[in-house]
C-alpha cells in the first residue's frame, strides 16, 4: 500500500519506512508519484495543527493516504522557542541559504551563550497526522528530553540533532553516561528506541492497524 510523505527531507522518509514499513506501507515522495505538492502556509499554531495542514494538502491533492509531521525543539532557556519556527529560526540569517542546520544550530548556541548546562534543557516533539482520501483522520504527538550541549558533534540524524544530548534513557541504551552523547553521535537502530519521532511514529503504527 503506497502512502505520500508530504515532505522534501529525505531523511524523515527513511525513518517512516523504517517504523512504519512492516505494516506493509510503502512511503513515496511527491516526486517519485509525479506530484507536485502546492507550497501550504504553515500558520497553525500548534505542531499538530501544521501536520494536519500538511497532510489534508497533500491527500487532496495526491488521491493517496497522507501522512506529515511537524516537530522542533523547545529550550526552556529561551523561553519554549523555536519550537514549531525550529525550522525557521533562522531564516532571517544569510547563511541560512547556503546551509540551515548549520545556521539554526549556530544562532541557538549564541543566544544560550554561556549557559549552564543544566539550564539548557530542552525537548523535541513530534506530531504526525495521516489523512486518508475518503476523509479519514487519525494523528499523535510525542516527547523526547534532554539537554542542549555546547558544541554540535556527530554525523547522524540531521536538524539540531549534534546539539541535543541525550536524556537518561538513551544514556542507558548506548552504554554512556547521560549528558555525554547528542543525538548525532546514535545511530539510527538506537535513535529508533528513544527519539521524539520514533514515538510517535510507533503509536502512528498502532492507529494504522486499525485503518489498514
Amino acid at each position: 500500500m503506497i502512502f505520500l510523505v508530504a515532505t522534501s527531507n529525505k531523511d524523515k522518509v527513511k525513518e517512516f519506512q523504517r517504523i512504519l514499513g512492516p505494516l506493509g506501507i510503502e512511503f513515496k515522495l511527491a516526486s517519485e508519484l509525479g506530484i507536485e505538492l502546492p507550497d501550504v502556509e504553515e500558520n497553525g499554531s500548534t505542531f499538530i495543527e501544521n501536520a494536519f495542514i500538511k497532510a489534508r494538502s497533500g491527500a487532496e491533492v495526491s488521491g493517496y493516504p497522507t501522512l506529515a509531521d511537524d516537530s522542533g525543539i523547545c529550550v526552556d532557556a529561551l523561553g519554549g522557542r523555536p519550537g514549531i519556527y525550529s525550522a525557521r529560526y533562522s531564516e532571517d540569517e544569510a547563511f541560512a541559504r547556503i546551509d540551515k542546520n548549520a545556521a539554526n544550530n549556530a544562532k541557538m548556541l549564541r543566544e544560550l551563550g554561556d549557559t549552564p548546562l543544566e539550564k539548557r534543557t530542552c525537548h523535541y516533539t513530534c506530531a504526525i497526522a495521516c489523512v486518508f482520501p475518503d476523509g479519514r483522520e487519525v494523528s499523535c504527538e510525542e516527547y523526547c528530553y534532554g539537554h542542549i550541549g555546547f558544541k554540535t558533534i556527530g554525523s547522524f540524524g540531521f536538524g539540531y540533532d549534534p546539539l541535543v544530548l541525550i536524556n537518561v534513557e538513551a544514556g542507558a541504551k548506548t552504554g554512556a553516561e547521560p549528558g555525554k552523547l547528542t543525538f548525532g553521535e546514535i545511530p539510527p537502530d538506537i535513535k529508533d528506541t528513544v527519539s521524539h519521532r520514533s514515538k510517535a511514529l510507533h503509536k502512528m503504527a498502532e492507529l494504522l492497524k486499525d485503518e489498514i
